[in-house]
């Protein structure tokens, strides 16, 4: 004889696992902190090479002024603009992955912990089946 609850909870874990439940499922093999630290790291990659993109786009540009002012320019003023923009850029998108990443990370592991339970009760419902005969 079919088990209605036993059939509710399958449908729900088939659910979970195949949407959101994919990425939930890879984030539970991460700790915390290792998850955020390759995002932040991926993120610190990213904005370096966007930045680098961005200066390149920039310099082409303004080519043609760039080569006709070369001989006048403060190298070392320049330099330290690029810089401390640089610096300001990566805090803003450092400390937005972390915040980020570190909810995404806590969301999912409340979500796994539903999941979990849900698979403690079918696995209960097999025993049951188990023991009645």
């Amino acid at each position: 004889m079919l088990n209605n609850k036993k059939i509710r909870i399958m449908t729900k874990l088939a659910l979970y696992e195949q949407n959101e439940g994919k990425e939930d499922i890879k984030l539970g093999k991460y700790y915390k902190t290792d998850y955020v630290r390759l995002q932040v790291l991926k993120t610190v990659v990213c904005v370096t090479i966007a930045y680098l993109l961005i200066l390149l786009m920039i310099g082409m540009y303004k080519a043609e002024y760039i080569i006709s002012k070369l001989v006048t320019f403060n190298f070392v003023r320049i330099g330290q603009y690029l810089l401390g923009f640089y610096i300001m850029t990566m805090a803003v998108f450092i400390t937005g992955s972390i915040i980020g990443y570190s909810l995404k990370y806590d969301n999912s592991r409340k979500s796994l912990s539903k999941y979990y339970k849900s698979l403690k009760k079918l696995s209960s419902f097999y025993q049951e089946e188990k023991v009645n005969g």
